[in-house]
């Protein structure tokens, strides 16, 4: 098969294309015949050396496909109302930047009615990061607010939908004014440039000086101390990610004092057990959204599948909106 692999740790330009033997899907797996996948922040990370596969998984990058199933395990296929043929999409733990991936049968999707492959390719990830930390970590509820840091994002603008989907008042930050315009027509309540504003006070203003229910934050470092004063009392804060650092220093008191929660969790690593509990989940409650398409994909560029240089250097650039997927 082609795959896009990692020939060094290094710039985008260490992708390069080449071939690997076929995978072959073991007990309770399924082989995908792959026909987009998507790219996420974890891929770059894991391209520049700073994120190894789990142990286990494919040494490719990938971490979400769409696809058609074209063999495996038949019991676990059957169990899980699928046969070969079906279009899907998948979370995987790695090696969706080729043409053929191996997936559990409990992580697969049906690929919603009337959508594109490539709209597909883009909601693994993101969906079950955001239903994880969002509604199962943090359990956010109908009538809460959320701050969501990075609106722009794939994440952020899956999140964006979700918490509206799910009756929540959504407040987000970005970093230009046109994303901020885009936030804000997918829903948010609130835009926030953090170059040009401070997100505290904005908040603060926002919120008749409450604060909000929950934080999704992809940001840490100092974030943190900040999230804290954005918070209502018995707020909870959910990091997902370290771009801004990995330390962090904040008033103890006021999480002591206002019954403050602050987590966090990746989902790489998570047992297969968990990751199942997630896609049940989603098929039962947010699938029947994504099939009436009161939620839909957001693609800021589809590009063929051997140019994933050019799109992890466009992921780097931070200028896009949404999702960035390839097609092969």
């Amino acid at each position: 098969m082609k795959a896009i692999a990692i020939s060094q740790p290094g710039g985008p330009e260490a992708l390069q294309l080449t071939t690997r033997p076929d995978p072959q899907a073991g007990v309770g797996e399924c082989l995908i015949a792959v026909e987009a996948y998507g790219i996420n922040r974890p891929d770059v990370l894991q391209r520049k050396g700073a994120y190894p596969p789990p142990p286990g998984a494919s040494d490719l990058p990938g971490l979400e496909v769409a696809g058609r199933i074209v063999a495996g395990d038949a019991e676990a296929l059957a169990g899980a109302g699928l046969k070969l043929g079906d279009a899907v999409c998948a979370l995987v733990a790695g090696g969706g930047y080729a043409e053929l991936c191996v997936a559990p049968v409990a992580q697969c999707l049906p690929v919603p009615q009337g959508w594109t492959m490539a709209e597909a390719a883009s909601l693994p990830e993101t969906f079950f990061t955001v239903w994880s930390n969002v509604f199962e970590r943090a359990h956010l509820a109908a009538g809460e607010s959320i701050l969501i840091h990075g609106g722009s994002s794939g994440i952020g603008v899956t999140a964006i939908q979700l918490a509206k989907a799910f009756a929540a008042r959504v407040l987000v930050t970005v970093g230009s004014a046109d994303k901020a315009a885009a936030c804000l027509r997918l829903g948010a309540d609130v835009a926030i440039n953090y170059r040009e504003q401070d997100f505290v006070t904005e908040v603060l203003a926002a919120t008749g000086k409450r604060g909000v229910d929950v934080i999704l934050d992809m940001v840490a470092g100092d974030y943190v101390a900040r999230n804290v004063q954005c918070l209502a009392d018995d707020g909870r804060a959910v990091i997902i990610a370290v771009q801004g650092g990995v330390k962090a220093e904040f008033d103890a008191g006021q999480v002591l004092r206002r019954r403050l929660a602050i987590s966090g969790s990746t989902l790489r690593p998570r047992s297969l057990a968990f990751k199942a509990g997630i896609a049940k989940n989603l098929r039962e409650r947010v699938w029947p959204l994504l099939v009436n398409r009161q939620i839909a994909p957001v693609i800021y560029k589809q590009l063929p599948a051997h140019e994933a240089a050019a799109a992890h250097a466009l992921m780097e650039s931070g200028e896009h909106v949404g999702k960035i997927v390839l097609v092969w």
